[in-house]
């Protein structure tokens, strides 16, 4: 048996691009990708503190120290640039893997930027 985890979060970061004419997903600076260990074209859970949407999609590598945050596709409609929003992957895993599993979060600052 397998069991869907939390494995890591970016938690608390701004939109600041909604880009509603592109096929779909979240583009998310590379540097808070590595930092979280979420690998690009990954599921994530999208949850928007401003007004409680919650929408699966998958991220996309954006350019590296921009803090781009950026919902695209019909996920524009769940969030407008100034929300803050985090952003969840999971992972499956045994039920002996997932007792000792230690989900990376990531508290990123004002700027969309990894804080060291």
């Amino acid at each position: 048996m397998l069991v869907n985890v939390f494995k890591s979060k970016i938690h608390r970061v701004k939109v600041t691009q909604a880009e509603l004419n592109y096929v779909g997903s979240i583009t998310i600076d590379e540097a808070l990708l590595e930092a979280a260990g979420i690998m690009e074209n990954e599921k994530v859970q999208i949850v928007n503190n401003n007004n409680g949407e919650r929408i699966e999609t998958y991220a996309i590598k954006g350019k590296r120290n921009t803090g781009i945050i950026c919902l695209n596709g019909a996920a524009a409609r769940k969030a407008q640039p100034g929300d803050i929003v985090i952003i969840i992957s999971y992972a499956w895993m045994t039920p002996e893997e997932a007792s000792s599993h230690k989900p990376t979060v990531v508290f990123p600052d004002e700027n969309n930027r990894v804080i060291s």
